[in-house]
Parts: structure tokens; sequence; C-alpha cells
């Protein structure tokens, strides 16, 4: 039976070197959970302990391996504190045993701060406010009420499956596009090369036999001319005016007007919509669910939605029930929620179970945008194909038409 060596932490975070048998990797770590042990390292291998100790201890080390602290990164943070709490480890051994592990030299800095401000007198949401590029508004009010409830690893258990959806969502989003953006590439390459490259050998040689050259021929050939001779001032301009449009969009009217235009795009604005409502309804239900006041969830939502139009729907309904009124009033008066989204929403107030009515909600938009992006990438590809045969069947013809004339010209000169 194979031996594997292993770190773990007690409930006291006290570490633990040593080794046992087992059929499997698998099967010990369900072992050493089981005793209420939290592993850290677990390493397959012949030697002592103290070998293996110097081993895990320098696989930890080497973990450090880049300096952005990515989505991950947050996720692994958060399900790992959240484990710890739960397993009785106090906060500050928490945060120093998950500094050994993380693999981003950013966020170990940030960890040590946020020990060292916790050790000054400051709670954990407190250090966390001093990081926001970090620690969003939904993490530091999320953490806030675990404090204040004493259910922090409850709640920050809650906030770790809320990020690994939300991961796993926008992993399923870019890999759905990642085909479509790969045919469009190879497609406009084609094209590209055969203006720049078969185009004016054509053009050599219709220029040699002083043929007059047909209208689409020669708009081909005056666009190989323009491709190949301003191809730096082209491709400076589109840099200039994507630099520019980049500007523009990052701006708060902007953005907002740029998202006016998604949401009415033909096909797509449902679905940019749907991505909005996914959001507000992941984060809202989280809020509550957490037990943070239903004001307070839209406060933060607002901030933190990422959809300019939907954050101001979201202020007026803030107001609205700030006002005496219930959450599914003012969302129906906006107009931008969908009837089955109000009816849902009414029933969770009404009896009492709006997290969970909002979860609900949540799961249909997710299935829904995946649906969306899973039908778009089969239709993409014969999309693609009937313009890249036109665009090529163009020039094709652009090129032969002068030919053909050639040859007619032959054919009665020879009668």
């Amino acid at each position: 039976m194979p031996r594997f060596f292993y770190t773990v932490r007690d409930s006291t975070g006290k570490k633990i070197v040593s080794y046992e048998d087992a059929a499997s990797e698998d099967e010990l770590v369900s072992r050493l959970q089981d005793k209420g042990l939290v592993v850290i390292q677990v390493v397959s291998g012949q030697g002592d302990v103290q070998q293996a100790s110097s081993r895990i201890l320098g696989r930890v080390r080497l973990r450090h391996y880049h300096s952005r602290v990515s989505a991950g990164d947050m996720v692994l943070f958060c399900r790992q504190l959240a484990t710890l709490l739960g397993a009785g480890v106090t906060l500050l051994k928490c945060l120093e045993v998950i500094s050994k592990q993380v693999a981003s030299v950013r966020l170990y800095e940030i960890i040590k701060d946020l020990q060292k401000n916790m050790e000054a007198g400051l709670s954990l949401h407190e250090a966390m406010a001093k990081h926001p590029k970090v620690f969003s508004e939904l993490w530091i009010n999320l953490v806030e009420s675990g404090e204040a409830s004493g259910n922090l690893a409850v709640v920050l258990g809650r906030l770790a499956g809320y990020l690994e959806r939300d991961m796993e969502f926008r992993r399923k989003v870019i890999s759905a596009l990642i085909y479509p953006a790969i045919l469009t590439v190879v497609g406009l390459s084609a094209f590209i090369f055969l203006t720049v490259r078969v185009m004016p050998t054509f053009a050599e040689l219709f220029t040699q036999f002083g043929v007059k050259l047909p209208a689409l021929t020669q708009a081909l050939i005056n666009f190989s001319n323009l491709l190949r001779h301003y191809w730096f001032w082209l491709i400076g301009g589109l840099g200039i005016g994507v630099y520019f449009f980049i500007k523009y969009v990052q701006t708060k009217s902007g953005k907002r007007h740029f998202e006016a235009f998604l949401f009415k795009l033909p096909v797509f604005g449902n679905f940019f919509q749907a991505l909005a409502v996914e959001r507000f309804t992941a984060e809202m239900s989280t809020l509550i669910e957490s037990g943070v006041p239903i004001l307070y969830s839209l406060e933060i939502t607002e901030h933190s939605v990422g959809s300019p139009i939907l954050s101001e729907i979201i202020n007026r309904v803030k107001t609205e029930v700030r006002d005496g009124k219930t959450l599914s009033q003012p969302m129906e008066q906006s107009g931008f929620f969908e009837p089955m989204v109000l009816q849902m929403v009414a029933v969770g107030e009404e009896i009492g179970e709006l997290p969970q009515m909002l979860k609900k909600i949540n799961a249909f938009y997710v299935e829904y945008t995946e649906m969306f992006l899973a039908r778009f990438t089969v239709m993409f590809e014969p999309i693609m194909l009937v313009v890249m045969g036109f665009l090529v069947g163009i020039m094709v013809v652009g090129m032969f038409l002068p030919i053909f004339d050639l040859s007619k010209i032959g054919s009665a000169a020879m009668q």
C-alpha cells in the first residue's frame, strides 16, 4: 500500500506533519477530514517525516509565483478562511496558515497587512476596507455582517459559494466566445492575405495586357493598394480610435450610452440584460441570506452590479423601498425586469423566502445565458462560413472577370 506524507492543522491551529499508508490520496484526505483535521498538503513517496516536512514546506514557499490577485486567488482565500474558521481555528491563526499557501505575492502581502491591522485592534472588515481594489463592498459588508452575528464562517462559506459560481459562470462565457473569436481572426486573416498577396499579382498581369478593368476588379485593386501602402496609417488610426473609444466607455456617461446600445441590439440585447439580472439576483440572494438588511443589500448591489442602467434602477428601487413599498412594486415600475422575475420576487416577499426565490431566478438566468451561448457557438460557424464564402467569392469573381474579357478578345481576334 502506498505511503503518503501530509501536513494538517488541528482544531487549535497546530500544524502536524506525519505520514500514513492509504490506497489513494483521496482516501487519506477523507480519513484525515473525518478526524476534524484541515488538510494543507499531501505528498506521496518514501522517506522520513523530517524529509517530508522539508519537501512540503518547500512546495508551499514555491507557490508564490505571480504578482496579481486573480479571481481564483480570492475564491481559494475565501474558501480556506471559511473552512479554517469552521474548524475552530482563531482568525489570526487562519490568516497565518493561508498566507503560507497563497499563489499571489500581492495577496500574501495583503494578508500580512490584515494580520498587522487586526493585531493593532481593527476588526477583519475594517482591515479589509484598507484594500478596496482587492476586497469589494460585497466582501467588506458580508464580513461585517458575519462578525456582528457571530457567524463569520457561515457567511464566508456563502460568499465563497457565490464567488465560485460567479467564476465558473464567467469561465463558461469566455470559453463559449473563444471559438467564434478564433474563426473571426482566421477568416479576416485569410481575406487580408488574398487582398495583400494575391490581388497585386493579378493586378500586375492585367496591367501588362492593358485590359480595361471592370468596376468590381478596379475597386478590389484600389482596396489592395490601400492596405499595402497605407497599412501603418490604417493600424495607427484604428488604434487611436480604439483608445479613445475605451476612454469614453470608461466614463460614467460613456459606459451608460454603450450599455444602452448593447441592450437595444437585436437578439443580443436580451442576452446582455440577462447577464445584468443574473448578477443582481446572485448578489442580492447572497447578501440577504447572510443577514444584511434589504436596504443595505440594495445599496451594496447598486455599486457592485457593474451595470450603470441597472444601478440607476436599483437606486430608485431603494428609495421606494425606504418609503415603505415592497421590493417587487418599484421593480415592476422600472420596466427592466421580466414578469416572471417580478412574480417570483413578490411571492418570495409574501412567504418570507426572498433569498431562495432570488436564487431560483439566478439559476434560471444562468441556464438561459449558457443555452444562448451554446446556440450562438453552434450557429456562428455556418454564418461565418457563409460570410467568408461571400467575400472570397467576390474576390474570385473580381479577379477572373478581366480574364474572361481577355479570352473574348482573343477569340474575336482569331476569328
